[in-house]
């Protein structure tokens, strides 16, 4: 794209804001809201590749992607297709596992395909607290185990039993008494690996920790921990909810950093969009939920729903045969380039999944209010006041990063 026109696309970006700046409120009369942060309650009328516009026309570039979940961007055609060709054959026929349905196999022999071989086996579900909960009730049937450790400053979910793995007391503590042996660990302390033992279920654990900020695991404690899973038979989960499918530069997020799990959860990204989760193991750990006592020791109705397979193998697909994946270390220098400001402290975390730290939380919420008015979409994080999201999808192109990083230049010149 020629100065020129990146100008004018810049100037009709600048008109939108204009004429735009009237917020439409939702109703909350019958909608429990979840935050009071007004300014993010735009109604959208419509999305496409990595734009969202609302009911009065104005153009917001997507640098949150839903919290990690729109990798491919918003309508992307091969997404679009998968959806509508599965629409006009069936949607819901039966609780998962009931009726043999083509695209839940397709998907789960993608994966294996894509995947180390001891991940062979996969139990889809319908978000990433239930792959959690998935993994660890498995865990406790394959060990025989009890104990589950995870670390301070993570997140895996909302349900009750990812509450216990939470890495923050005071999100606990309304919801005490919570499920007993359950360890939350310093992350990145190599004396953490202590607490493994032979009592020990699982490890849940992520690579890059989203909530915290984008703190990313140190490989020498990371090998510890793995390590010390495989010497006490404890099971190593990886919650890859946010780093996968593609954001990293690699399908999987384990591959950056060398190390595989005993069972790997997805959800989020994997979707394409529609509600989609998945823990994935060997034949041999997995088997513990087949044909053993209890029976439907772990069940869903709508886990492997065809709809969210075809859209989420579509993705795959797309991921795999495109240039996409090869393209985001690219993408990460551009906007670390073009993200320069004496307000900006740092940039944490690897490929698009970026926390961009500023002087403070007062100045972060103040960024954020005023940056979405300028037709920017991102936000702070649960663990983090400090610092606001770059999460975008993974088609954002060149032009369309530098035209995002100068509008966050220009409102925090304004601060």
């Amino acid at each position: 794209m020629s100065l020129k026109l990146w100008a004018l696309q810049l100037l009709i970006v600048e008109i939108s804001n204009i004429f735009s700046m009237n917020f439409n409120i939702t109703d909350t009369k019958y909608l429990a809201q979840l935050t009071c942060f007004k300014e993010m309650q735009l109604c959208i009328e419509k999305a496409e590749g990595v734009y969202l516009y609302d009911s009065n026309g104005k153009q917001y570039i997507d640098l949150l992607s839903g919290i990690a979940v729109n990798v491919l961007g918003h309508k992307h055609p091969a997404i679009v297709k998968a959806i509508s060709e599965q629409a006009q054959k069936y949607l819901h026929l039966n609780v998962y596992g009931e009726f043999i349905q083509k695209e839940t196999v397709m998907l789960a022999r993608k994966l294996a395909d894509l995947l180390p071989p001891h991940l062979s086996k996969s139990f889809f579900v319908n978000s990433g607290s239930e792959a959690i909960e998935g993994a660890i009730k498995l865990s406790k049937l394959f060990t025989k185990k009890h104990k589950i450790i995870s670390f301070k400053g993570s997140y895996h979910g909302s349900t009750l039993s990812t509450l216990n793995l939470l890495g923050f007391e005071e999100f606990k503590r309304p919801f005490r008494p919570l499920i007993p042996f359950y360890e939350s660990m310093e992350f990145n302390h190599l004396n953490s690996v202590d607490a493994i033992d032979e009592n020990t279920a699982c490890v849940v654990m992520e690579l890059i920790q989203t909530a915290s900020g984008m703190n990313i695991v140190n490989p020498d404690f990371l090998k510890a921990v793995r390590d010390k899973c495989s010497e006490t038979g404890a099971l190593l989960i990886f919650d890859e909810i946010q780093t996968s499918p593609g954001r990293l530069g690699f399908m999987f997020g384990f591959e950056l950093f060398g190390i595989s799990p005993d069972i790997l959860c997805l959800a989020k990204g994997i979707g394409g969009g529609l509600p989609l989760g998945v823990f994935i193991s060997s034949d041999k750990i997995m088997s513990s939920l087949e044909n053993h006592h209890p029976l439907l020791g772990h069940a869903t109705t709508f886990g492997g729903n065809p709809l969210c397979c075809s859209a989420s193998l579509a993705t795959l697909n797309t991921l795999q045969d495109s240039k996409l994946i090869a393209a985001v270390s690219q993408k990460h220098e551009i906007f670390c380039q073009n993200l320069k400001h004496k307000y900006i402290k740092n940039i944490h975390g690897k490929g698009l999944l970026l926390a961009v730290e500023l002087e403070s939380k007062e100045l972060n919420k103040k960024f954020i209010s005023k940056v979405i008015q300028a037709g920017i979409i991102t936000n702070s994080f649960l663990f983090n006041e400090n610092s606001f999201a770059i999460i975008p999808p993974v088609i954002i192109n060149e032009n369309e990063i530098i035209l995002a990083c100068y509008q966050v230049t220009k409102v925090l010149n304004q601060l």
